[in-house]
């Protein structure tokens, strides 16, 4: 273990982080490449190993002091760029990659920070981007039409309420502009019914949806795995964490569709690449989740799944198949704006 960590101390709670520092096994040492690097969590934990560098990468500005810490304790064993993790090609292009590891969750310093816009007990600006995006969640709601808002919410949210909550949305806009999150807020629990047998605030699924759309992140998701595979060297491990079914979904089928263990090849694969487009020597059948333990003392934990995979030999080769199954998603968060 290293002192030069004792000075970092954040209200941070990186999660899954036990299970991630025994899959990717820092005491050999080597590069870690920490694509949400967020409060520093998982950094953190690394950097504590000899002999170990991490490559940290994080889309928002805020982080950027913290990251500066890391770089004044740890010098030549840090490195800090603000990218989207799908641009990790542009640092990453000549070095050895040994771990990448996404946490695709909103870190606590995005979620605590009102002004921010992503919690439902805001009564700030109605913002939720998260860095590096071209417009807010107030534009959305305002400008779009009826039709897109729909798609965005009843697809990317899987919010079945969405036609009456989009009808609401442009109800209310028409008498006067959705600035505050609190505002919207009424209008989800104006158009939902009450459900007594669940804890869940009546707005996730439509926050969950608009958030995704302003900072793209499912188009994200995909571009990051895709040059992570292509990044990692053979025998190298990638770490994601997710939080809601659509992320699962695609991580899910992205390491068992090109895995050496998947069950049978994809029927979307050529029957002359199915036995050889192996980008991964063996995956995770089972998402790990977080113990009962750390649910207690980090409850926004509790929806979170790990999934890793193994980098295989095999020359990379662009996975098309993942694009086309995944395609509406992409549509949808390539609509203008």
């Amino acid at each position: 273990m290293n002192s030069q960590t004792s000075s970092l101390e954040f209200s941070h709670f990186p999660v899954m982080l036990s299970e991630i520092i025994q899959i990717s096994n820092p005491k050999k040492g080597g590069l870690f490449v920490d694509c949400t690097f967020g409060g520093g969590g998982y950094s953190k934990a690394l950097l504590q190993f000899q002999n170990t560098k991490v490559i940290a990468i994080d889309r928002d500005s805020n982080v950027i002091s913290i990251a500066n810490k890391f770089k004044k304790k740890f010098k030549n064993r840090f490195q800090f760029h603000q990218l989207r993790f799908s641009q990790m090609e542009t640092v990453l292009k000549k070095e050895n990659v040994d771990t990448i590891i996404l946490d695709l969750g909103l870190s606590s310093i995005q979620l605590n920070n009102l002004d921010r816009g992503f919690s439902f007990k805001s009564k700030k600006n109605l913002d939720m981007t998260m860095g590096l995006t071209d417009k807010s969640a107030r534009y959305v709601i305002n400008n779009l039409p009826e039709s897109q808002l729909m798609s965005i919410i009843r697809i990317l949210g899987e919010e079945k309420d969405a036609k009456k909550i989009v009808r609401n949305i442009i109800k209310a806009r028409v008498e006067k502009e959705i600035t505050r999150v609190d505002e919207l807020v009424k209008i989800i629990e104006k158009s939902k019914k009450k459900n007594f047998s669940t804890k869940i605030n009546p707005s996730t699924k439509t926050f969950q949806a608009l958030r995704i759309f302003v900072n793209k992140e499912t188009t994200e998701l995909i571009n990051g795995i895709i040059k992570a595979s292509q990044l990692l060297k053979p025998g190298g491990k990638i770490l994601i964490v997710s939080f809601h079914s659509i992320e699962d979904k695609i991580i899910k089928y992205f390491f068992k569709n090109f895995s050496k263990n998947r069950s049978k090849p994809s029927r979307y694969l050529p029957e002359v690449q199915s036995d050889n487009f192996c980008l991964f020597e063996n995956y995770s059948r089972k998402a790990l989740k977080p113990s009962k333990s750390e649910i207690k003392k980090n409850n926004p934990s509790r929806s979170a799944k790990l999934r890793y995979a193994t980098r295989s030999h095999k020359q990379f080769i662009f996975p098309n198949d993942l694009i086309k199954k995944f395609n509406k998603y992409l549509d949808i968060e390539a609509i203008n704006v």
